[in-house]
């Protein structure tokens, strides 16, 4: 049957934010963060109301868009939360749908390495949400230490990984600047990542500077 997992949104019909093509995006319940604007806090939060599914009960219910994954070359987007953690699960629901359809995991890639180990043969392409390179300021926002993300990034890099990873690397006000930023994407590129996006994060903090 398979490990159950709680999950807290299914979205279909996703074009480009989360990977090629169609995608339906799946968000897990649970979390190795604490950031202090956390965009999805139903994710952590304990009261939320999740469903839980088997791999084989999510792959009944978005295979329904099974043709427009194959002609758009999408396919489905596991995000969270960290879906890094499911990544048993994810092994699982990838024997169930086979090899056509793309899987990308969105992370902010503070992870124990095994869960990585587990999903490189099984998933096309990772979309990381950087936070900060700087320990001290990623720190202060995350409440956790970044060591992980930095082992955890360099690994990708030495697996060949460079070209199926997009960066984020956000601008959060009144935590870092865009100097810090600009210091983050020259890191990310000395360790061979180019596909980089930049933004800033849209906060109550922004609306009051």
């Amino acid at each position: 049957m398979g490990v159950e997992v709680p999950i807290i949104g299914i979205a279909r019909h996703r074009l480009v934010t989360d990977g090629k093509g169609v995608t339906t995006l799946v968000a897990f319940h649970g979390c190795t963060l604490r950031c202090k604007y956390c965009l999805n806090p139903q994710s952590i939060t304990p009261d939320t109301v999740c469903r839980h599914y088997t791999p084989q009960e999510l792959y009944e219910t978005v295979c329904i868009d099974q043709l427009y994954f194959l002609a758009t070359g999408g396919g489905v987007t596991f995000g969270g939360g960290e879906p890094c953690l499911r990544s048993e699960f994810i092994a699982q629901f990838r024997a169930l749908c086979g090899p056509q359809w793309q899987l990308t995991i969105e992370t902010c890639l503070n992870v124990p390495r095994h869960h990585l180990e587990q999903l490189l043969p099984i998933i096309d392409s990772y979309i990381v949400d950087i936070k900060e390179l700087n320990p001290i300021i990623y720190a202060s926002y995350t409440t956790k230490q970044n060591q992980q993300v930095i082992d955890n990034l360099h690994w990708l890099a030495e697996q060949g990984w460079c070209e199926q990873v997009r960066i984020r690397v956000p601008h959060i006000p009144g935590f870092n600047t865009d100097a810090d930023v600009d210091k983050s994407v020259e890191f990310l590129r000395q360790w061979g990542f180019s596909n980089i996006e930049q933004f800033t994060y849209i906060t109550s903090k922004t609306n009051n500077v």
